[in-house]
């Protein structure tokens, strides 16, 4: 008597089409995020609604300043600085705009540093993001007071025109200063558990990974980055158009 015929191991399983088997190979794939640390999916999670808010601020500020009947303010006149006796348009916000892209750079370097375990070169360098980021807010400051004292500019109105500008100046500018601050505090707690070599040891404490580990520093660096990127969107949105 002749046995039945076995199933073959080598029949390819048909995969249903469309959007059925899209979801069918992301549900049934166990190695898409098996590898990913779960600090680094969060970040990427996080940045992700963040691009959301910005780019609903930047939005909106288009939409009012396309929509507006009185003169938007000349952002050469109104972003001057006065050096030697003569005013130059836009002179801080190119310096800020320099070092907060220069901090990308360091930023970088810290994390290719951190890979390698060279616990007082990514200290440095990560101090060096730390000390930029921080100079690029108190421009900011500087930037924000010569509008109030000087300019009497309001987020409420505006005596150069539209009173819109101060609104929409004030908030985007602020909460992505606001991300700057909160990411120049992050960097010197990073900073200092490096140097002490609390990722190498696996000290218990706040932002500390598995043992020898430095993912936090490229997660930092996620985060940094993404900051870095969206002042050129507000560069070119607020002070160039």
């Amino acid at each position: 008597m002749t046995p039945p015929p076995s199933p073959s191991t080598d029949r390819v399983l048909s995969r249903p089409e469309g959007m059925q088997g899209f979801v069918a190979d992301w549900s049934s794939d166990q190695q898409a995020f098996k590898k990913v640390p779960w600090g680094k999916t969060m970040m990427w999670i996080f940045l992700v609604s963040d691009t959301f808010i910005f780019g609903v601020f930047l939005i909106s500020y288009m939409n009012v300043r396309m929509s507006t009947t009185e003169p938007w303010p000349n952002s050469s006149e109104v972003f001057a600085l006065t050096l030697f006796g003569h005013s130059i348009p836009l002179v801080l916000i190119a310096i800020m705009t320099f070092i907060l892209i220069s901090s990308s750079g360091t930023m970088a370097m810290a994390v290719n540093f951190g890979y390698r375990k060279d616990r007082v070169t990514t200290f440095v360098l990560l101090l060096i993001t730390a000390l930029l980021g921080a100079s690029f807010v108190g421009m900011q400051v500087f930037e924000w007071s010569k509008l109030i004292l000087e300019e009497g500019v309001r987020p409420w109105g505006n005596p150069m025109g539209a009173a819109q500008f101060g609104s929409t100046f004030f908030m985007i500018t602020g909460f992505h200063g606001t991300h700057v601050s909160i990411g120049v505090i992050f960097l010197i707690i990073v900073a200092i558990k490096v140097l002490r070599g609390d990722l190498d040891h696996e000290r218990p404490g706040f932002l500390t990974g598995r043992k020898g580990n430095y993912e936090i520093v490229e997660i930092m660096g996620l985060y940094w980055h993404f900051v870095d990127l969206v002042w050129v969107f507000i560069f070119a949105f607020f002070y160039l158009w």
